[in-house]
């Protein structure tokens, strides 16, 4: 209840409608307290983007109109994979032009970081994320572990986080052990932080609230695509993923919540979608 009605409530009252309410076991919103409720909360719109990945077909040959029509969505920032035959700095200016921020990237480690990094802080990101690797050993997954913490480390002298985008077979053992628990136990907590996409954590088996809590502060993305019954990938809000259930439990340390499919029949559609989503969606 809001506005004047709620005045004739006192503090005693309503501590005595709590013990009330807590003895008998009731879930009940208190008088004035509804604006309160968990399933008010909304995701901000500077917290919500998409990986450009999602409209590769469009931005080869109209970087500008792509992005000018993301824009006009609503998308305040994006994440990059790549820069589509430009330079950082021609694709900066595009970005600049259609008033979007570029605050995460998808790039590899292993070629000359010194330039990945200059390409990074040219195209303004605070945020870079390894998004694929496959190995056949435990052995092998170590040793990309400890890749990661270098290249984090020199990520950090330069001002940007680095972090890793999971698949699905990261979730699958080898020797009985997970590659995703390798990822996590020896890569440096402080420097590499993780980038859930939820798609493939759910079709490789895992519970992406388990893993927030489980690696809590580390969790900082989200990609947010969905998944129909059947397990196909589909638009963010049209498939069976319960994404206010995951958003719920970690809301307070995700920064940002990135719209994603990996192959749209219609990419500006899955943007729209995407973005009305998560900017509608309660939690």
């Amino acid at each position: 209840m809001c506005g004047p009605q709620a005045e004739q409530y006192s503090r005693r009252t309503i501590l005595n409608v709590a013990t009330a309410a807590l003895a008998a076991g009731a879930a009940v919103a208190l008088p004035g307290t509804a604006d309160a409720s968990p399933a008010r909360r909304r995701i901000p719109l500077d917290k919500i983007s998409i990986q450009l990945y999602s409209l590769r077909s469009l931005l080869q040959n109209d970087p500008e109109g792509t992005l000018s029509a993301l824009a006009d969505i609503g998308y305040r920032k994006v994440e990059l994979a790549g820069t589509y035959g430009r330079s950082a700095t021609e694709f900066r200016a595009i970005l600049d032009r259609c008033h979007l921020t570029a605050s995460s990237t998808h790039v590899g480690i292993d070629g000359d970081l010194t330039q990945i990094i200059a390409d990074a802080r040219i195209l303004g990101n605070s945020l870079a994320d390894v998004p694929f690797a496959q190995f056949a050993t435990i052995a092998e997954w170590e040793a990309f572990a400890g890749r990661l913490n270098t290249a984090a480390a020199a990520f950090r002298k330069a001002g940007i986080r680095l972090g890793y985008h999971n698949h699905a077979h990261e979730f699958a053992p080898i020797d009985g052990v997970l590659p995703y628990d390798v990822l996590t136990a020896k890569t440096n907590k402080r420097d590499v932080h993780l980038e859930i996409d939820l798609f493939w954590a759910v079709t490789g088996g895992a519970d992406p609230v388990e893993l927030f809590r489980r690696h809590y502060p580390r969790v900082t993305q989200y990609h947010v695509k969905d998944r129909t019954a059947d397990g196909q990938m589909t638009d963010p809000g049209t498939g069976v993923i319960d994404f206010p259930r995951i958003f719920a439990a970690s809301c307070h340390t995700i920064g940002e919540y990135i719209v994603e499919h990996d192959q749209p029949a219609d990419p500006l559609n899955t943007a729209k979608v995407g973005f009305e989503y998560l900017r509608t969606v309660r939690f």
